[in-house]
C-alpha cells in the first residue's frame, strides 16, 4: 500500500526534493545553537572579549534568518505538495465515479461518496505532506543530536538514549489501536454525511409530514455513534501523548541530575553541561514529531485504504476491447432473449424478445414493477443484460463505445433533474457549447421561450438547486428543450407528463409530440390517454411481454390492456 501511496509523489519530484532539502537543512541548523552556546560559555565568556561574543551572536542571527526562510519554504511548499497530491487523488476519484454504472450508485450512498472525496482526502493530504518529511527529518535530527551528545559526554548520551526504544514501542502499540479506531470513525463520518444529505434533500417531505422530531432523533443516533467512536480514538491518542510527555520529562530531569553530578566531578564543563541540556531538548523534539506522525498516520492510511477501495472498484458496464464509435443510427432496435434482474432480487425480465422499427413510436404500459423502466434502462447500457442481446441497426450495443451510444439516446423523465445554475446552463447541457441562437430555438420548440424572456435576466436567470424556483411543468419544459438541443435519433419518455396537471400536460404533450417526430420513441406511461396514438402499444407484465398492438386492436381482444383501460376509464 505504501508503494501505491508514494507513486503520487512522482509528478512532484522536484517540489518534494526542494521541500525535503530545506527541511533537512533547517533541522541541521537547529543543532548549531547548542554548540554555539557551548563555545560562548567555555571560551568567549571567560575571556571577556565582547567583540567576539557579538560576532558569535551575529552569526547565530544569520543562522536564524536562514532558518526562517527555510521554514517558510517547508511550510508553504510542503503543504503545496500535499494539496497537489490531494487534488490529483480527488480528480481521479471523481473521474472514476463518472464512469460507474447505475448498479454502483444503487449500492453506495451519496453521503458516503461525498465523505470519501472530502474528509478522507484531506487527511491523506496531511499525511502526504507531514508523513515522509517529518519522519525522515526527525530521524536525522535525532541522529545528529545524539552524535553531538556522544561527543560531549558519551556516558550521559547512552543513558539518555535508553528511553528511546521504549517510546517507539509505545508509539507503535498505540498506532495500531488508533488505526482501528480511525477506520471505524471514517465509516461513522460517512453515515453521518449520508444522514445530513438525505435529510436536506428531503426536507420538504420531512416538514410536510411534520416529522422533524423523528429526523432529529435519527440524526442524534448517528451523531452520538460518531461522537462515541471519535472519543475512543482520542482517548487512545491522549494515553499515547500523556505517557510520551511524562517519559520525556523524566529524561530531561535525568539529564539535569546526572549532568550536574558530571560537572561536580569535573567530567563536564559548564558550557558542555548547558549545551547537553539544550541538545537533550533538541533530541526529544524529534520523538514528539515521530509521535505526531504516528498519530496522524492511522487517519491518513485509513483514508487512503478507503480511497483505493473506491478507485479500484470495477464498473460492471464498461467499453469492451475494440468497441466502435457510432456517429449515426437509424434507430432499428432489437431485444433478443433478454434476461435481467437486480442484485438479490428475482428476474425482472426473462427471455424478452422485442423488435422496434426505426422512427416508430412504441408505448410501454403495465403495472408498476413489471419492468418497463428496466427495459428502457438496458438500452443505453445503464445496466448490462445478463442473457441475450440488444442491437441497434443490427449492431450489439456492447460493441459500441458507451459515450457514442448514449449520445444517440435522449431520455425525458418524470423526475426532472436540473443543476443549480442558470436557465442557459441547463438547456445547453444537451449540447455543450451550443450557440445563443440554438438555445433560444430549443426553448421555443419546448414552449418555454416566453417564460424565459419574461425573466429580467433571461437565459442567465438562476433556477436554484434542482430547479427549486420553477414549477413542475416549467422544469419539464426545460428538460425537453435540453433534448431538442441534443437531437438524438432514439428517444425515451419515462412518465414524462404523469405528475402534471391537465392543462400543463396538454402543453407538454404538444412539445413531446414535436420532439418525437422522425425519431424512434419509447414511451412509458400509466395514463393510457397519452399513448393511444402510438404506432404500437406493448403491455409489459411479470417477467415479459403480455401483448402488443395498436390501441383499438388491444381493446378488441379484451386482454390485459383492455382491463387496464377499463380500470382507468370504466369502459
Amino acid at each position: 500500500m505504501l508503494k501505491r501511496f508514494f507513486e503520487y509523489y512522482r509528478p512532484y519530484r522536484t517540489l518534494f526534493i526542494i521541500d525535503f532539502s530545506c527541511a533537512l537543512l533547517a533541522a541541521l541548523l537547529e543543532l548549531a545553537f547548542p554548540l554555539a552556546v557551548n563555545r560562548v560559555v567555555d571560551d568567549l565568556l571567560p575571556s571577556g572579549n565582547w567583540k567576539w561574543i557579538l560576532y558569535a551572536c551575529l552569526a547565530l542571527l544569520g543562522i536564524y534568518v536562514v532558518s526562517a526562510g527555510l521554514n517558510y519554504v517547508v511550510t508553504y511548499w510542503g503543504h503545496k505538495l500535499g494539496i497537489n497530491i490531494e487534488s490529483d487523488m480527488r480528480k481521479k476519484l471523481f473521474d472514476r465515479i463518472q464512469k460507474q454504472s447505475f448498479r454502483f450508485f444503487d449500492n453506495n450512498k451519496t453521503g458516503h461518496l461525498v465523505s470519501r472525496m472530502t474528509n478522507d482526502l484531506m487527511d491523506i493530504g496531511e499525511i502526504a505532506h507531514h508523513g515522509p518529511e517529518d519522519l525522515f527529518i526527525a530521524l536525522m535530527t535525532l541522529g545528529g543530536a545524539f552524535g553531538i551528545m556522544l561527543g560531549i559526554n558519551w556516558k550521559l548520551a547512552v543513558l539518555t538514549f535508553i528511553i528511546v526504544p521504549l517510546m517507539i514501542y509505545l508509539s507503535l502499540y498505540f498506532s495500531r489501536k488508533m488505526n482501528a479506531a480511525f477506520h471505524r470513525m471514517f465509516s461513522d463520518i460517512a453515515d453521518y454525511n449520508a444522514r445530513i444529505e438525505n435529510n436536506v434533500s428531503g426536507i420538504r417531505v420531512v416538514q410536510a409530514f411534520s416529522n422533524e422530531e423523528h429526523e432529529m432523533e435519527r440524526f442524534a443516533e448517528n451523531n452520538g455513534r460518531f461522537r462515541k467512536t471519535k472519543l475512543i480514538a482520542y482517548r487512545i491518542m491522549a494515553w499515547n501523548s500523556s505517557i510520551s510527555f511524562i517519559l520525556m520529562k523524566l529524561v530531561s530531569l535525568f539529564v539535569l541530575v546526572c549532568g550536574t553530578w558530571f560537572v561536580i566531578e569535573g567530567q563536564m564543563t559548564y558550557g558542555e553541561f548547558i549545551a547537553f541540556v539544550m541538545l537533550s531538548n533538541v533530541f526529544l523534539a524529534p520523538i514528539k514529531q515521530i509521535n505526531s506522525v504516528i498519530e496522524t498516520y492511522p487517519k491518513g492510511i485509513a483514508g487512503f485504504r478507503r480511497y483505493l477501495d473506491l478507485l479500484e472498484s470495477e464498473s460492471d458496464v464498461e467499453d469492451l476491447p475494440g468497441a466502435k464509435t457510432v456517429t449515426h443510427l437509424n434507430g432499428e432496435i432489437q431485444f433478443a432473449g433478454v434476461t435481467f434482474g437486480y442484485e438479490n432480487k428475482d428476474k425482472v425480465l426473462r427471455k424478452v424478445d422485442l423488435s422496434i422499427h426505426a422512427g416508430e413510436t412504441v408505448a410501454l404500459v403495465g403495472p408498476s414493477g413489471a419492468g418497463k423502466t428496466t427495459l428502457c434502462s438496458l438500452l443505453p447500457r445503464f445496466y448490462d443484460v445478463e442473457e441475450g442481446s440488444i442491437t441497434i441497426d443490427g449492431m450489439d450495443i456492447r460493441e459500441m463505445k458507451l459515450e457514442s451510444l448514449r449520445s444517440m439516446i435522449g431520455i425525458v423523465q418524470q423526475d426532472v433533474f436540473l443543476f443549480d445554475g442558470t436557465v442557459r446552463e441547463n438547456i445547453a447541457y444537451g449540447k455543450l457549447g451550443a450557440s445563443e441562437e440554438e438555445i433560444w430555438d430549443a426553448a421555443r420548440r419546448a414552449q418555454i421561450e416566453d417564460l424565459v424572456r419574461s425573466y429580467p435576466e433571461g437565459l442567465d436567470t438562476m433556477i436554484g438547486e434542482r430547479g427549486v424556483k420553477l414549477s413542475g411543468g416549467q422544469k419539464q419544459r426545460l428538460s425537453i428543450a435540453r433534448m431538442f438541443l441534443k437531437n438524438p435519433p432514439i428517444l425515451i419518455l419515462d412518465e414524462a407528463t404523469s405528475a402534471l396537471d391537465t392543462e400543463t400536460e396538454a402543453a407538454i404533450q404538444q412539445a413531446l409530440t414535436e420532439l418525437s417526430q422522425g425519431r424512434t420513441t419509447l414511451v412509458i406511461a400509466h395514463r393510457l390517454a397519452t399513448i393511444k396514438n402510438a404506432d404500437r402499444i406493448i403491455v409489459v407484465a411479470d417477467q415479459g411481454i403480455a401483448e402488443q398492438g395498436r390501441h383499438e386492436e388491444l381493446l378488441a381482444v379484451k386482454g390485459p390492456y383492455s382491463r387496464l383501460h377499463q380500470a382507468q376509464y370504466g369502459t
